[in-house]
Order: structure tokens, then sequence, then C-alpha cells
């Protein structure tokens, strides 16, 4: 018996749609990309044509609601992500969602309800979470390698100066579609380094740590546009422990990622460095019990189709984990709401109860 094809529809057929989600969808043989949405007739045909996608449309409702999909990747604008995403929700449709899952606390906790009742799959699509490198610091911890989590340092930083600045950067200048400026650079529609970026760091440093966040106090660089081009975070965790969590736009373009993360426990430290030539994983311990993985270069360089490869498996009821579920989402989420609200009130912010 020849099992039927898992049938996608992606919401949102923006630049990181089209240069990442959709060509990773149809590399695969035993999905079937049903349907696409976007605003725009010219670039939607223009999209449906080179990806030979027989459906289109504007309206996302329309789609759901009419082509019995298994599955919705939601990589729209940031501030309708929480709009998209219950749709499909609702429809009992499994459900991809684009960082940040939402803007608001209350909108991750409604999609963390939502998924929980409904008994569907939810994946974001944090690409270093699904790295072997990720799993080998996960487990590290919760083997109790380094003991109970007291602190934690940790930075993000990369070449997106212009992106978050309004301007077209560097790196899409042969994009097939070109970003939407507002997606990244309008503060009021999710845009900045924080949710734009930050946002891959704390999926990352919230799954392998388990944490979950309790109060936040940030300050903020901002862009011509009000976006934050650079932040400082000052971060407590509901189990007691603090965190410094630094992002920056400012790399120069010929440079890569840099993301360093550095947690102490009572009984030693690990370390975890994905910058390109100097990567490394290491854990180091008061009794002198090291642990080093030998990581290569290039290693740590970030890639998107291992979680899109995942949801599929997830759909078909394939025995896979999810190590970017909807919970995961929620607490990221909730970090940074309350750290975009401390830059505006000048004060720590806490995260509501849950």
């Amino acid at each position: 018996m020849v099992e039927s094809k898992v049938k996608i529809g992606v919401i949102g057929a923006g630049w990181w749609a089209v240069e990442n989600h959709i060509p990773v969808l149809k590399s695969r043989p035993d999905v079937h990309l049903a349907g696409v949405c976007r605003p725009g007739k010219g670039e939607l045909d223009r999209i449906q044509q080179r990806f030979e996608i027989d459906y289109g449309t504007g309206d996302y409702q329309k789609m759901v609601d009419g082509l019995d999909l298994d599955g919705v990747v939601v990589s729209s604008p940031h501030h309708l992500h929480y709009e998209h995403a219950r749709a499909a929700l609702e429809k009992g449709i499994s459900v991809l969602c684009e960082k940040p899952m939402t803007l608001r606390t209350e909108h991750a906790r409604e999609l963390v309800d939502l998924v929980r009742r409904k008994g569907l799959h939810f994946l974001i699509p944090y690409g270093w979470n699904y790295e072997d490198f990720a799993l080998d610091a996960k487990s590290q911890i919760d083997s109790g390698a380094i003991g109970s989590i007291r602190h934690l340092t940790c930075q993000m930083a990369g070449t997106t100066f212009e992106l978050f600045s309004g301007m077209e950067p560097w790196f899409v200048k042969e994009s097939f579609v070109k970003p939407e400026p507002s997606t990244w650079s309008d503060a009021r529609r999710g845009g900045g380094y924080g949710h734009g970026q930050t946002t891959h760091l704390l999926g990352l440093l919230l799954w392998i740590t388990g944490l979950e966040p309790a109060q936040v106090y940030a300050e903020m660089g901002l862009s011509v546009t009000q976006a934050d081009l650079f932040h400082a975070l000052s971060a407590r965790f509901t189990n007691g422990a603090t965190a410094t969590i630094s992002g920056s736009a400012g790399v120069p373009k010929h440079l890569g990622y840099q993301i360093d993360v550095r947690v102490f426990g009572t009984d030693g430290m690990l370390l975890l460095d994905l910058e390109s030539g100097r990567e490394r994983l290491e854990i180091r311990r008061h009794d002198q019990k090291d642990y080093v993985r030998q990581m290569t270069t290039g290693e740590g360089t970030y890639a998107c189709v291992k979680p899109l490869y995942r949801f599929v498996d997830l759909i078909q009821g394939k025995p896979v984990d999810n190590r970017s579920p909807v919970e995961l989402g929620a607490r990221v989420v909730e970090l940074l709401d309350a750290a975009y609200r401390s830059a505006q009130s000048g004060r720590p912010e806490s995260v509501p109860a849950r």
C-alpha cells in the first residue's frame, strides 16, 4: 500500500518561505505542497509558477477551510503569526509557525491551550535545536552534569543592521522575493533584533536548560525606525537562576553569527560556542571530571531544513521528538514580551503567573 502524501499549505509566502520553507518541502517526495497564500497577485503568480503550486490565494481562511490540509506553515509577518496559527489549529490542522510564535504572552498561552485541546502538532523552526550538539548539551544538563542551574550568560550577534533599520540587507540582493521591510524594522509589527534573531538563541537556551522566565529588565539601542538593534537583558527564572542576555545586529558583513552560551551550575558549567572556526561544547566540573565534545568547523552554522522535515515526520506519526514545541515557543514569548515591556517602562517587568 502506498502512503498518501502529506498535504501542506503555506501562509505567508514571503522572502524566507520562498528561500527556505517551500524548497525544503518540495524536496520531499512524500509531501504535496497543496497551496500558498500571500497578498499581491503578481508575486503570488510568480511563486506558483516557479514552484509548480496549483492553488494560490490572498485569503488564508479560504485556503485553510477549503484544501483539507494536514499541515500549515505560518511564515507571515510577525504580528500575524497568532492569527494565522490559531485559524489553522481551530480547523484541526497541525502548524509549523515561524518565530516569534506570537508577540504577546496571552496569545502564546492561548495557542498552547488550543494545541493541547485539539491534540495537534505544533513546531517552531528553531534550527539549532535539531543539531546533535544541542541534544548533547541538553542531555548533559538533564543528567546533572553541572548540577542545579544558578546563572547563565549568553549572547547572539549577526550581520542584520540593515534589515532592522528599514534598508534592503546585503544578503537578499539576489533573492527571488525581497523581505517586506516593515516585518523586520517596524517595532509596532514585531520588528527588531529580539523578535527577529534573539528568539533563536532563547529557543536553544530554554530548550537545553528547561528554565522558565519570571522577570526581565531590558535596555535597548534602537534603529532609525525605532526597532531594536542592540539589547542587554537581565533576567531571573522561576528556579531563582539569573541571566544576562545580549543581542547585537552589528557584526561586519563578511563574518557570520556569534552565539556564545555559558550555563553555571552548582557542580560545574556548560560552555557552548557556535561561531565558525571556534565551535565548542564543553562541560567543566569542580571535580575535574570534564567532558569535551569534538566539533568541526562549520558545525554550528545555522540551517533550517531539519525542523521542516521533523514537522512532516510528526504528522506522519513517526516516532520522532519535537525539540521546539508550542510550550517552548510560549516561554520564549514570555521572556521577550517582558523584555520589550521593560524597555518601554524603564523598570523590571514580571512574566504573568501561569
